[in-house]
């Protein structure tokens, strides 16, 4: 039913955890499934220099917010907000139609941190 790769992130997840003074914070959430999503990041330089999740989900969705954690980190703010939720299924080898949501819900929540953080960036200015 589950890919390898989504079985290790479900596991042993990447990025788990919060940041302390964040740079933006996204979260999103799916009352059907019950899936919530929180992602902090830290910017410097245009450049998403740490990533962390809390997830409260099924193992699909704490794969997912894994995954992307790790797909972002390193990452611009203009390739972190084309991560989409293909790719994220792509990179974890698939998901079962079920579950596809949760791809949904980690880029949706990755992209609203970084959404944050430049609505931060302009009132700063």
């Amino acid at each position: 039913m589950y890919s390898e790769k989504v079985m290790e992130h479900f596991r042993n997840p990447q990025n788990v955890g919060e940041i302390e003074n964040p740079d933006g914070i996204g979260e999103v959430g799916n009352p059907v499934c019950g899936d919530m999503m929180t992602f902090h990041v830290k910017v410097e330089d245009n450049i998403l220099t740490d990533v962390k999740f809390k997830t409260f989900g099924c193992g699909a969705a704490i794969a997912v917010s894994s995954m992307v954690s790790e797909m972002a980190k390193g990452k611009t703010i203009e390739q972190a907000l084309k991560i989409t939720n293909a790719d994220v299924a792509k990179e974890l080898g698939g998901l079962p139609p079920q579950k596809l949501h949760c791809s949904n819900l980690g880029a949706d929540a990755l992209h609203a941190a970084i959404r944050n953080y430049l609505e931060k960036q302009k009132g700063a200015k």
